[in-house]
């Protein structure tokens, strides 16, 4: 499916080794080039419908979007400046901050649902007998990054529900892997997005828990990030990026747009039609919920995958 998007992030990410390159230069009249890294799933149909309306063309800028397996791949291409901004879940940015790297927050980009059918959850193999989120204490349980808001929320989401989460054995599986893996036994139960809990369910196996609605509704699930250096450096190319982003998130997230947004999964994910035109779309927005974000911080320290909480004032640059 996405597996040769998925493939070529190390590739995309790291191909560009001249860090005095500036694929952002601008001459007058001309679009100006920035590189976004992305997760290739079905949330990023917002930038990819917003970037064929032609919203960020309205602002100056013509965008290469670049696969990404999650927000923390991409910070190392970030400080070598071989793209301008990322888009991922909250804890690369949270680690980079504690490192003092210079990463800020600039804008949220996707946030779950605090109820009714939620962006992502862990689905077990129907031969696993897995029902309940208890049942996962002692199992093998995939996220597609190690130490961040999947396992996080998962353990939460175990303890809550009186199994221990200490015992959790997460393994770490790309999305795209995750039907192969479930069906060959190789884990038990996955945390995933869209498109996959739908394909997941449709073939039979069992849903467990929505992890983000069982602890702390309507959670920040990506955001997008730069450079302390970027935003200092170059503002107005930060300033336009921010423009055309609210734009089209909220182009996004108007109904009278879905069928446009949908059309875009089906251009960038090889997908079939119908799980395309069903799939559960995240509520997409640009403002920052930093109480949630502070929330998954205190969660994933209590859990002991962050040794200590980042500094907010620092990181949450919102534009």
């Amino acid at each position: 499916m996405a597996l040769g998007l998925v493939a070529a992030t190390a590739i995309a990410l790291t191909g560009c080794t001249d860090s005095d390159a500036s694929p952002s230069d601008q001459t007058d009249g001309e679009l100006r080039q920035v590189r976004v890294a992305a997760l290739p799933i079905t949330e990023t149909a917002a930038l990819w419908g917003g970037i064929k309306a032609g919203l960020f063309e309205k602002h100056g800028l013509q965008v290469e979007v670049l696969p990404a397996q999650g927000g923390a791949q991409a910070i190392p291409a970030l400080l070598n400046g071989d793209i301008d901004f990322a888009i991922g879940q909250p804890f690369g940015p949270f680690r980079a901050d504690l490192q003092d790297l210079g990463v800020v927050v600039i804008g949220n980009y996707a946030s779950s649902y605090a109820e009714g059918d939620d962006i992502n959850a862990v689905v077990a193999s129907a031969k696993s007998g897995i029902k309940r989120p208890a049942e996962l204490a002692g199992k093998r349980v995939s996220v597609n990054s190690l130490g961040a808001a999947g396992d996080v929320t998962i353990m939460a989401a175990v303890e809550k529900d009186g199994g221990d989460p200490s015992s959790i054995k997460f393994v770490e599986v790309a999305f795209p892997d995750v039907p192969a893996q479930l069906e060959a036994g190789n884990i038990d139960a996955a945390w995933v997005p869209e498109p996959f809990v739908t394909q997941l369910k449709s073939r039979g196996d069992t849903f467990i828990v929505a992890p983000y609605q069982a602890v702390v509704p309507g959670l920040t699930t990506l955001t997008t990030f730069t450079t302390t250096k970027k935003a200092e450096s170059d503002a107005k190319l930060v300033d336009d990026f921010t423009a055309a982003m609210k734009e089209t998130l909220t182009w996004a997230q108007d109904s009278a747009n879905e069928a446009a947004v949908r059309q875009a999964i089906k251009d960038n994910l090889e997908l079939p039609e119908p799980v395309a035109d069903s799939v559960k779309l995240p509520a997409f927005g640009w403002e920052l919920d930093r109480a949630s974000m502070q929330a998954l911080a205190e969660l994933a320290q209590k859990y002991k995958v962050l040794d200590n909480q980042p500094n907010f004032d620092r990181l949450i640059q919102q534009r």
